[in-house]
């Protein structure tokens, strides 16, 4: 889940570099910190959160292989 998140993230934005993803283990879920440049926020967000959703919907369909939840979350 981490690769393909980061793989999806450093396609979007200006700064492929700068992208990175922390993986951090929960009892019944798996939370997906996704970190970017500042200026390439706004396209990872997109519109009203419509890249974020679909980011996530991509994200949660590939899971369903793990029988965990997975919570991507975007920090600032």
């Amino acid at each position: 889940m981490k690769e393909l998140l980061k793989v999806i993230a450093q396609n979007l934005v200006s700064n492929p570099d700068k992208v990175s993803v922390s993986e951090i283990y929960e009892e019944d879920a798996i939370v997906l910190e996704l970190t970017v440049d500042e200026e390439d926020m706004g396209k990872i967000i997109g519109k009203q959160g419509r890249i974020a959703k679909a980011i996530r919907t991509v994200v949660k369909a590939a899971s369903v292989k793990e029988d965990k939840k997975v919570i991507v979350k975007i920090m600032q």
